[in-house]
C-alpha cells in the first residue's frame, strides 16, 4: 500500500475521520483509498471523480468560480460541480451529496452522459488526475446557498452560448470542463436531448 493511503479514513496521528477517494489503475478497477485532503500534489494518484452539470428549464447552465481556498485551480470558472464518490457510495449519491454541499441546491436524478471520460491536468505543481464520468442533472429551483470553501461565485449562462465561447476560446474554464464541453457540445445543441450512457461503460469501480 501506499505510504500516503489509510484505508481506515483516518488522518495519521489525530484519530479525526476524514473523507476518502478510491484509487484506480488504468482499466478502472479499485486499488485503494485515499485522504481526500492530501490526494492531490505534484504526483497526484489515479483516481475516481465525476463532473456534473446542472441546468434549469430555460437550458441555462450553471457555471461555478471554484474557491481561492482550493488546492487545485483555485478562482478558475468551470462546470457546476465536481467530486469524488466515496468508497462504497453510488455515483448518483454523490453527485447529490456534493450538489447539497457545496450549493446548498435540490436536484433532480442525475442523467450519465459521458461515462468513460478521463483528464489529467496539472498548476502550480499540483495535479488533477482523474477517471470523471460526466452527468446532467435539473435544478430544483434556482436558488444556491453557497459553500465559500468551495464555491467563490456563479452565474446561469444559455447553453449554446457557453459552449460556444468556450470552444472559441472567449470564456476560459478549467481544463477538464473544456474538454468535456468538446464532448457535450458533440451531443447536440439541446441537454435535454442527450442521450443517455450506457453504465455499463463506467469503470469497474464505480457503484451506477
Amino acid at each position: 500500500m501506499d505510504a500516503r493511503q489509510h484505508d481506515d479514513g483516518r488522518r495519521p496521528g489525530t484519530g479525526v475521520q476524514t473523507e476518502q477517494v478510491v484509487l484506480v489503475d488504468p482499466a478502472g478497477n479499485a486499488i485503494g483509498s485515499h485522504d481526500k485532503h492530501t490526494v492531490h500534489g505534484a504526483d497526484t494518484p489515479l483516481h475516481l471523480g465525476f463532473s456534473c452539470y446542472i441546468f434549469d428549464d430555460r437550458d441555462r447552465l450553471l457555471v461555478t468560480r471554484r474557491s481561492l481556498h482550493k488546492r487545485t485551480f483555485g478562482g478558475v470558472w468551470t462546470n457546476s460541480v465536481c467530486g469524488h464518490p466515496a468508497p462504497g457510495e453510488t455515483l448518483r449519491a454523490a453527485v447529490m451529496r456534493r450538489v447539497r454541499r457545496e450549493l446548498g441546491l435540490a436536484i433532480g436524478l442525475p442523467r450519465l452522459v459521458l461515462a468513460d471520460f478521463s483528464y489529467y491536468a496539472s498548476m502550480l505543481s499540483i495535479a488533477e488526475n482523474e477517471l470523471c464520468p460526466v452527468l446532467v442533472a435539473h435544478a430544483l429551483g434556482s436558488r444556491p446557498h453557497l459553500d465559500p470553501d468551495e464555491v467563490a461565485d456563479l452565474q446561469w449562462e444559455p447553453w449554446t452560448r457557453f459552449a460556444s465561447q468556450v470552444a472559441s476560446g472567449e470564456r476560459i474554464v478549467s481544463p477538464w470542463c473544456r474538454e468535456q464541453v468538446e464532448a457535450l457540445a458533440g451531443l447536440g445543441d439541446s441537454p435535454d436531448r442527450w442521450p443517455n450512457a450506457s453504465p455499463g461503460l463506467l469503470p469497474a469501480a464505480v457503484r451506477w
